[in-house]
């Protein structure tokens, strides 16, 4: 089969021909792409060790500071399939950079922050900065992987950037526990900085420049190309969604159905655009796609319940302290790096989309069997079987996506991916607090593992009765 080439705008073009040899994905070039995706998952789980010191240090409440929380899965659910687009018209690279410049800004706001106003701006630049890394990165493979001649995906590149974007989240509650123990909470904000900088040399020193940009095009031109109204009427109907499922047990129904009125006319509006940054009918017309977006949301639905709510569980029901519980959560994660690889270097796709289904549902039925008097070596083993459900669903999902999406729109679509992966993640902390909201209970626990069945069962029948998963090719 020839090799398949995707098309190329005039910014993701390369400047000049890469001297990379026999060599296309060396870790020079993958490197600063790998640090850069790392950013986001790290700085989600970074801040939860530093929000009683900011109480403290800045005289809030604590529950003012988990907004900080919240500002970063708002800015990075909508930044991410942004910047993708971004990207596309832009070029990959002078995305890449402009992300990691924000993130270096960030970490410099929020260390010399006074007030939480100011923390909450730094987090939302971090959240958008930190965005731009996954998506470009996506682009910059795959046009690394066309000027080399591939026609299939190169899975171990894929893979590594799989674990560094989501296998490296957990590493956040650790190194964040020894910074704030070490140098105070500020720490976690200041450490962006000289990462960041790593990054934006070694990239500018090793990932070859996109193409000249078009000078020619006017602004209307540019912003048309982007489709400034569809990105702003997906992030409006996005917060609102994302609002309603934060406030949750109290449900504020306005604002989901403000959400669903801007659904609609965002759909209207895209089914027009000249080049939508939503395509309705890309997703219409490729529900294999479609259906990898829906996968990947379910399975992190159920990981993030366990990170969420069995963390919950077992300090309260079972007395761990916080540092405790994250230490029992770490093998999962190391578990989800093991198995990324094999699965992503191979290519595979149909055997680890059905693994990641049957573990959550195994793992899932396991979560009936916690109590208070129940082994503790119960909870670690179920946690690895998770951890299993997340490396699998992640390196599957992700080859299916870079075979599946259009080469021209890969960044947009790998940004929607990450999006449903946050959508997941905020609906298992909305189960969390809707089941555990007066009392956290052993019966709660199991209640929530009854839904996590019945979200595995949706899960299994997606992937086994579903033809389309094979063998990938990229398509051009």
């Amino acid at each position: 089969m020839s090799p398949a080439r995707p098309p190329a705008t005039p910014a993701q073009a390369p400047a000049d021909a890469a001297p990379w040899g026999d060599h296309p994905f060396s870790r020079r070039f993958t490197s600063p792409l790998f640090i850069g995706s790392a950013l986001n998952p790290v700085n989600s789980s970074l801040i939860a060790t530093a929000l009683v010191p900011i109480a403290h240090g800045l005289g809030v409440s604590i529950g003012q500071t988990t907004a900080l929380v919240t500002a970063l899965y708002l800015a990075s659910a909508i930044a991410q399939p942004t910047a993708g687009k971004a990207a596309e018209v832009f070029g990959p690279r002078r995305v890449f950079l402009a992300g990691i410049v924000l993130v270096a800004v960030g970490g410099l706001v929020g260390g010399f922050a006074q007030n939480l106003l100011t923390l909450l701006v730094s987090r939302v630049l971090i959240g958008l900065g930190t965005s731009c890394a996954y998506p470009t990165a996506m682009l910059l493979i795959r046009r690394r992987a066309h000027d080399a001649g591939l026609d299939q995906p190169p899975g171990g590149v894929l893979g590594g950037l799989q674990i560094a974007g989501i296998a490296t989240a957990s590493l956040g509650l650790p190194v964040g526990g020894v910074l704030v123990g070490a140098f105070g909470w500020r720490s976690v904000f200041f450490v962006n900085v000289p990462v960041a900088l790593i990054a934006l040399v070694a990239t500018l020193a090793w990932v070859s420049p996109d193409g000249p940009l078009d000078r020619s095009r006017s602004a209307r031109t540019v912003a048309s190309n982007l489709d400034v109204t569809g990105i702003g009427g997906f992030a409006a109907a996005m917060i609102a969604l994302l609002l309603f499922l934060f406030e949750l047990p109290t449900a504020h129904w306005y604002l989901l159905a403000v959400s669903v009125v801007l659904w609609m006319a965002l759909v209207a509006w895209e089914l027009r655009a000249r080049t939508p940054f939503l395509d309705i009918r890309l997703l219409a017309g490729n529900l294999p796609l479609t259906r990898t977006y829906l996968r990947y949301g379910l399975v992190l639905l159920c990981v993030y319940v366990v990170l969420y709510g069995i963390t919950q569980w077992v300090e309260t029901v079972r007395g761990l302290s916080e540092t405790a519980s994250g230490l029992l959560l770490l093998p999962m994660t190391l578990v989800s790096g093991l198995v990324i690889y094999p699965f992503s270097r191979r290519n595979l796709v149909r055997s680890p989309v059905i693994i990641a289904s049957l573990t959550c549902l195994v793992a899932s039925a396991g979560v009936l069997m916690l109590s208070a008097s129940a082994w503790i070596g119960w909870i670690v083993v179920i946690t690895l079987v998770f951890g299993v459900a997340m490396g699998a669903g992640a390196a599957g999902n992700q080859t299916a996506l870079y075979a599946q999406a259009p080469a021209e729109q890969l960044g947009t679509a790998s940004g929607l991916l990450r999006t449903f992966g946050y959508v997941g993640s905020i609906a298992s902390s909305a189960i969390t607090g809707i089941v555990f909201h007066t009392h956290v209970t052993d019966g709660g626990v199991h209640l929530i593992g009854w839904i996590m069945i019945g979200v595995s069962l949706v899960l299994v029948a997606m992937t086994v009765t579903d033809r389309k998963l094979g063998s990938v090719r990229s398509k051009g």
